[in-house]
């Protein structure tokens, strides 16, 4: 922790530490929702094996008569979609700080897992569609319930 501090001295002993457990609470959710959705919609599109690298595949051709593919696409924008509304409870403020965050990890586990830097255009696509949704859904939460209600009015990031 003290290297943050170092390049960013007016890090406060305690904010560093809130960033880092609401990251990782954030991550934890996408993940977990990515595994939830995705095996919901491998089961309604009745595909025969569910794979373990749904949420970081990215080489599925991008066509609609492949079932898979649609699988992925549904998968990871339901997952955008509802993650924004719950980083919103986690984090309260600054959503749209903690979905770009999320997102940059999630690239970067995408190309070690994949082993190489995904360059279909329709997986960016995608990708910055969800990440718009989360920021707006989540914002939107914020905006409309968090700063109405005393609950979620602490000083918190």
């Amino acid at each position: 922790m003290s290297g943050i501090r170092l390049f960013c001295p007016c890090l406060k002993q305690g904010w560093d530490e809130t960033v880092l457990s609401n990251l990782l609470q954030c991550s934890l959710v996408f993940y977990t929702l990515y595994y939830m959705i995705g095996s919901v919609c491998f089961g309604a599109f009745r595909l025969d094996s569910f794979d373990g690298l749904l949420p970081f595949d990215f080489k599925t051709q991008a066509e609609k008569s492949i079932s898979k593919y649609l699988v992925n696409l549904l998968s990871m924008e339901l997952t955008y979609f509802t993650s924004g509304i719950l980083f919103a409870i986690i984090v309260r403020k600054r959503v749209w700080d903690y979905s770009i965050t999320v997102t940059l990890i999630h690239v970067i586990l995408s190309s070690a897992v994949m082993a190489e830097f995904p360059l279909a255009w329709q997986w960016w696509l995608a990708l910055g569609g969800g990440l718009l949704m989360m920021i707006c859904n989540g914002q939107l939460v914020v905006h409309f319930v968090c700063q109405n209600n005393p609950a979620y009015s602490s000083s918190n990031l």
